[in-house]
């Protein structure tokens, strides 16, 4: 099969959309198939450099959010490569500028057209005070509009296809989990404990993703500088880079954590299960997950995690070994103490072992080629539109985006 994923965010962009993408491609490229990647431009890209199965168009960054970017040209380019490699099917990750592009291939090509919603737009109200985002009230309306042509849906958990239904989208809705690459543990990597000075009996917390404001780091480190009144030798590492990172510096200066906390900065995929492997145990303390592609990576490096509840992590986490969901700052504090008092055992081990084999790449993979095979079935070129113009709900979704694409609603 012949695919096309559609993206505004890939690597080198560093997020959890472009490692899901990534994975995604790798695994169906491993099971036979040709997945080509229509993505944006990046400066940290040369214009010249040759990238196998991937086709960049001209982009401009996002107001104030620089490492997001939105593709301006490429229609007829597009089509024309499309063409050339003979897509079967066009799966859009993005609901802007590659995500419209998509669409407009697979109308042309006459081909069907699936989308992932990646990211629950409600949960970032507050990038809308500063036009980043589109504004939380029009969120169902805007969205319903882009899917509307849609022959079908993926969801990365029941959370996210329950409020797709309650926006009214009427394409056929799938929950799949979002898989991850298991690491090769047995290559060499990095002593980050001797890079960083760490004595190997000094427990280690990890907060590993961007550093932006709903990820709710601050609460991780209120905690850990309570923990020290129990664990004084503990250590917390933050991996990650992003807007919050200059105020979550200032926090861990105000409380005096400096010589306990490390701020790692931005960490390279390829070194992540490094960090994992790190420490003792992952935290999160952000609520608005959708996929918990990190949650994922700490069970690929047999490590438990602490995080807050949600409807994916309550599917998820059926034991201890592989985590602990708390509600509050108090059992935050609690599962991050008891993880750091429990040693890694055998049956911990095996118990991630087996919960890894339903989240791996390859299953992940498998079921979005379950899907894409689903629908071609039902696919008909009769039921297209007999001509190549978008609907009236697609029209009037492109002149909102297009006029403003982060006014506030």
């Amino acid at each position: 099969m012949n695919i096309g994923l559609f993206t505004d965010t890939y690597f080198p962009q560093v997020s959890g959309v472009a490692t899901s993408i990534k994975t995604l491609k790798e695994a169906l490229e491993a099971q036979g198939h040709q997945v080509y990647i229509f993505t944006s431009t990046d400066p940290k890209v040369s214009k010249n450099k040759f990238e196998s199965h991937i086709y960049r168009f001209s982009s401009v960054p996002y107001a104030g959010f620089k490492d997001r970017r939105l593709a301006f040209r490429g229609l007829i380019q597009a089509v024309e490569i499309a063409k050339s490699l003979q897509l079967d099917i066009v799966h859009t990750q993005t609901e802007f500028s590659l995500g419209l592009l998509g669409k407009f291939v697979a109308r042309q090509l006459k081909i069907p057209v699936v989308h992932t919603y990646h990211t629950m737009y409600e949960d970032y109200t507050h990038y809308v005070a500063r036009g980043l985002l589109i504004g939380p009230k029009g969120v169902g309306t805007l969205m319903k509009a882009y899917m509307a042509g849609m022959r079908g849906v993926i969801a990365p958990s029941q959370l996210v296809q329950e409020t797709l239904l309650r926006y009214g989208v009427k394409a056929p809705i799938r929950v799949i989990p979002t898989g991850v690459s298991l690491p090769n543990t047995s290559e060499a990597h990095q002593n980050l404990r001797e890079k960083y000075g760490f004595p190997p009996e000094e427990p280690v917390i990890l907060s590993l993703g961007r550093l932006a404001f709903e990820k709710n780091v601050a609460l991780t480190i209120s905690a850990f500088s309570e923990l020290l009144q129990t664990c004084p030798d503990a250590r917390l590492v933050i991996a990650g880079d992003g807007p919050a990172r200059k105020s979550l510096e200032e926090q861990v200066s105000e409380l005096a954590l400096e010589k306990r906390v490390t701020f790692a900065g931005m960490v390279n995929h390829d070194d992540i299960i490094d960090y994992y492997q790190l420490s003792n145990v992952f935290v999160s303390s952000s609520d608005t997950e959708t996929q918990g592609l990190t949650f994922i990576e700490a069970m690929a490096a047999n490590r438990p995690f602490v995080a807050i509840h949600s409807p994916y992590l309550d599917n998820l986490v059926d034991n201890e070994a592989i985590g602990t969901l708390v509600s509050d700052y108090d059992e935050l504090l609690a599962g991050i103490e008891r993880y750091l008092r429990r040693d890694v055992s055998e049956s911990d081990t095996l118990m991630r072992s087996k919960k890894m084999k339903d989240v791996d790449a390859t299953t992940f993979a498998g079921r979005v080629l379950d899907f894409y095979e689903s629908v071609l079935s039902d696919y008909h070129e009769a039921d297209m539109p007999d001509d190549d113009n978008p609907t009236a709900d697609e029209v009037g979704y492109m002149k909102r985006i297009l006029r403003n694409p982060f006014r506030r609603n």
